[in-house]
């Protein structure tokens, strides 16, 4: 299970212009986004993204959303 499971993500293709690949996004999480070549790259570097954002956020004393 990753922790992706748990948020809307949403994968989108990036332009030519903002240097091709992919971009993955948890919109529940604001800043939260990584890339890759391919979705799947992109959507497993989010869930890296992810797991820092909450630790940032526990470590800050946010509120991490459900």
């Amino acid at each position: 299970m990753t922790r992706t499971d748990g948020y809307l993500t949403l994968i989108r293709p990036l332009s030519e212009d903002e240097g091709g690949g992919w971009m993955a996004t948890a919109p529940d999480l604001p800043g939260c986004m990584s890339d890759g070549e391919t979705a799947a790259e992109a959507l497993a570097a989010l869930d890296g993204a992810i797991t820092s954002w909450i630790e940032e956020a526990e470590d800050l004393g946010r509120a991490v959303p459900k």
